[in-house]
């Protein structure tokens, strides 16, 4: 079993910048493919960015390219989503997510992961 704790979301700005962090616990986590994904009420969860193995480059859907950077450190069992030139748009609780490796075709899909954070939410605002 992994678990999975979110932290870092706020109230920022139009044009400001936050970062999210996920910590782990897991004996194996460095073998797993971990994502994060965001959710507003009333709309289905959402693919941000992904790590498919610890020696992958991440992914990103295209809202993220550009502005969030997703980075991994496996010796500490973190991973952090880096958020820049925020709009309101990205208004949303983020998850953290991870499982045994994935393949490519199902990093973007949400139901691929077994396990999930409880969700910091993110406000940009002004």
């Amino acid at each position: 079993q992994v678990t999975l704790v979110e932290s870092g979301g706020g109230m920022v700005p139009p044009g400001g910048s936050l970062t999210l962090s996920c910590k782990a616990s897991g004996r194996a986590f460095r073998t797993y493919t971990v994502g994060w994904f965001r959710q507003v009420p009333g709309s289905e969860r959402e693919f941000v960015a992904a790590f498919k193995s610890y020696n992958s480059n991440p992914i990103y859907a295209d809202s993220a390219k550009g502005r969030f950077t997703m980075i991994r450190d496996n010796a500490k069992n973190t991973v952090s989503l880096q958020m820049n030139s925020l709009k309101p748009e990205d208004t949303a609780v983020y998850f953290c997510a991870a499982d045994a490796r994935l393949i490519t075709s199902s990093l973007r899909v949400s139901s691929e992961y077994d396990y999930w954070g409880q969700g910091t939410q993110v406000t940009v605002s002004s």
